[in-house]
């Protein structure tokens, strides 16, 4: 059995896979260590065969997402430490030995590259991820999850076999970098950095700045959906009713403060909607299988009633309706002329939303449960 397993991603990089497994099968000489080289490629050019004559093994994901061609390396890698790199040249397999010499020494569990604590040579990093989403992103899934790391984003890693199978993998996009170090920060694995060289890419580069920045915030949000969504949409909650119910309890005579009622009416609809959003993304955790003891989408799963729910809902629907019919009548009666019920017909607007808010919102979250109960998490 090797000892080491290195798994590349490969879609399209025959001007470079052949010099990094080169590079790769000397560095196990040198460390007089047994080592495969493991390539998941996607490529529609040489790039496998290539791979295949220079006695890497080839495996072909069944789809394609830089998380979806780890995975598949994964099933096949029968190392005890399994190193992960791209093949494109901006990482150097010289750098392996002091990762595996971290995991051998029982170290760590867990070893992640940083660039930026080490060296970024001219040109491999644009300036906009070195210095803004790198950074910003990095500093975010340490706050969340305390990873403690410089270089969230870093491809070059390595992980022992026992601690890769207690995390629990399956994002197929590039947002598998950031799930690998949140499941890594969950399982309580001790995480080690090791200052590495960047290098220049060879060829085109396939990362989208903006795209693959929201995929790695989307997940982040998907684990963590309370200071993305919970606390935000309650402060708008509750500065929305406060300001709400401060117009309403003025006396009819005084001065209608409309653009305060306008303003508070706003606030406390998009309140309760981010409020709910966050709700959907806690039960979708739950059924894709991310919540933990004590999470968001254990507690909706414990108390969350479908009955109850359309309850409060139809109820909040029939106080709409109701004032807003009054306001109708009134308005009849006046032959169609100027309302002067502006403060109850905002009230009836505001009720009938949020009624059909949680009305839906009920129905969305009791479907996701339902099937997370039925023990069918999302692949």
């Amino acid at each position: 059995m090797p000892l080491v397993s290195l798994v590349i991603p490969a879609r399209d990089e025959e001007e470079t896979i052949g010099e990094c497994i080169s590079r790769s099968m000397k560095v196990f000489e040198q460390m007089g260590v047994e080592g495969e080289v493991i390539v998941a490629d996607s490529s529609t050019d040489s790039t496998p065969e290539i791979a295949r004559s220079l006695g890497a093994k080839v495996v072909r994901p069944e789809k394609l997402g830089y998380g979806n061609a780890y995975l598949a390396g994964f099933e096949e890698a029968r190392g005890r430490y399994i190193v992960i790199m791209d093949g494109d040249l901006t990482y150097d397999p010289i750098e392996i030995p002091e990762f595996i010499r971290l995991l051998e020494r029982d170290e760590a569990d867990f070893v992640i590259g940083t660039r930026l604590k080490g060296k970024i040579e001219e040109g491999a990093m644009p300036a906009l991820h070195r210095y803004i989403g790198n950074p910003l992103l990095t500093w975010m899934l340490n706050r969340l999850f305390g990873a403690r790391i410089s270089d969230s984003h870093c491809g070059m890693r390595a992980i022992s076999k026992e601690a890769l199978d207690r995390l629990s993998l399956r994002a197929g996009g590039m947002e598998f970098a950031s799930e690998m170090v949140i499941e890594a920060s969950r399982k309580k694995l001790r995480i080690r950095e090791v200052p590495i060289t960047y290098h220049p890419r060879k060829g085109a580069s396939k990362l989208r700045s903006f795209s693959d920045g929201w995929r790695h915030l989307r997940f982040m949000m998907l684990y963590r959906p309370g200071p993305f969504l919970l606390l935000p949409g309650s402060v708008a909650l509750i500065f929305g009713l406060v300001l709400t119910l401060f117009v309403m309890m003025h006396e009819p005579n005084q001065e209608l403060r409309m653009h305060s009622l306008i303003l508070g009416s706003m606030l406390l609809i998009m309140g309760y909607q981010t409020l709910l959003s966050g709700l959907y993304v806690g039960a979708f955790g739950k059924s894709y299988g991310v919540a933990g003891e004590g999470g968001l989408g254990k507690r909706l799963a414990s108390y969350h009633s479908l009955e109850k729910e359309l309850v409060i809902g139809g109820a909040l629907l029939v106080g709409g309706v109701v004032l807003g019919s009054k306001v109708i009548f009134s308005w009849i009666d006046v032959g169609f002329g100027s309302l002067q019920e502006v403060q109850e017909a905002m009230m009836a607007m505001i009720l009938s939303i949020m009624g059909l808010q949680t009305i839906f919102s009920a129905i969305i979250i009791s479907l996701l449960l339902l099937r997370s109960e039925n023990g069918n998490g999302y692949r």
